[in-house]
């Protein structure tokens, strides 16, 4: 018997001059649990097009493009920063009355959902973090390198520029994974679409040189977890380049209760593992939505 696939709506809302582009399931309950979707770099909401189809038919799943991603598109002098990114989406999650949520937080979505979390708590239901780091340990040296970056870095704007080419795009992809067979192509291809897009690089170049406020705030959103300890289910691809394993476990020491899946694949393990990470997800769903 064929599985049941979700109805997708496509759809855009102003959120300070930014025209925020977001996908939405419409699940067969009004009342279904909510599953709020960030991405990471340098994709989009159109990376969890598969988990959308697998699991909305029951399950509300909502995922926004953030400011300089995919199909959103922003004023001239936006300021590309992590606060101003968390500032949309946060934005973008009253404007559509959400209230209470469980967040899946990838890559770039644990700086943009935790600073959310930090501001307001009483939304977040549950946490599935897939290959979303808040620790020290769980930075790669590749991580630490673009980290370190300054606009006065020698050879920082090569440096970066080289991670945003098709090249660099589709290793993020391809980095890990023991079956590049299941990788295809349109994530890396539409990525790099999007990247080459007037202004985007720019963009890109001003989140990484940010990207050291999210490690010096791993501090705080630690002490979040603990203080207001979150159903939490950890998924984590082993081979990935910026995100090391010991950043998976580490969420054990700040929520002891949280559920750990370690896959042999890269960086975009629903790419792969989506048949392992769909189910698991929404058993979590099912529990953390009382």
């Amino acid at each position: 018997m064929l599985g049941v696939i979700a109805r997708t709506v496509h759809r855009h809302v102003e959120i300070d001059d930014v025209r925020v582009f977001y996908r939405e399931s419409v699940p067969d309950h009004a009342d279904a649990p909510v599953l709020l979707l960030l991405h990471g770099f340098p994709s989009a909401s159109h990376q969890f097009r598969r988990l959308i189809d697998s699991l909305g038919s029951h399950y509300r799943l909502i995922a926004p493009d953030y400011p300089g991603f995919g199909h959103t598109r922003t004023p001239d002098g936006f300021e590309y920063t992590f606060d101003r990114l968390a500032d949309i989406t946060e934005g973008f999650v009253q404007s559509l009355g959400l209230d209470r949520f469980v967040m899946y937080v990838f890559d770039f979505g644990a700086p943009v959902g935790f600073r959310i979390a930090e501001r307001h708590p009483e939304w977040i239901a549950g946490l599935v973090v897939q290959n979303a780091n808040a620790y020290e340990e769980g930075l790669s040296d590749m991580a630490r390198g673009l980290v370190e970056l300054t606009p006065d870095t020698p050879s920082a704007q090569s440096t970066i520029d080289d991670v945003l080419t098709l090249a660099g795009t589709r290793g993020q992809y391809e980095t890990g994974v023991t079956d590049p067979d299941l990788v295809a192509p349109d994530g890396w291809t539409l990525d790099q679409h999007f990247l080459d897009q007037p202004g985007r690089k720019d963009a890109q170049r001003s989140l990484i040189f940010d990207y050291h406020t999210n490690v010096e705030r791993y501090g705080r959103w630690q002490a979040w977890l603990r203080r207001h300890t979150p159903p939490a289910l950890v998924l984590w691809g082993t081979g990935d380049p910026f995100f090391t394993e010991p950043g998976a476990h580490a969420y054990l020491r700040d929520l002891p209760d949280a559920e750990l899946h370690l896959f042999d694949t890269g960086h975009f393990a629903l790419e792969t593992r989506l048949p392992d990470i769909a189910p698991l997800t929404a058993d979590f769903l099912d529990r953390a939505w009382k």
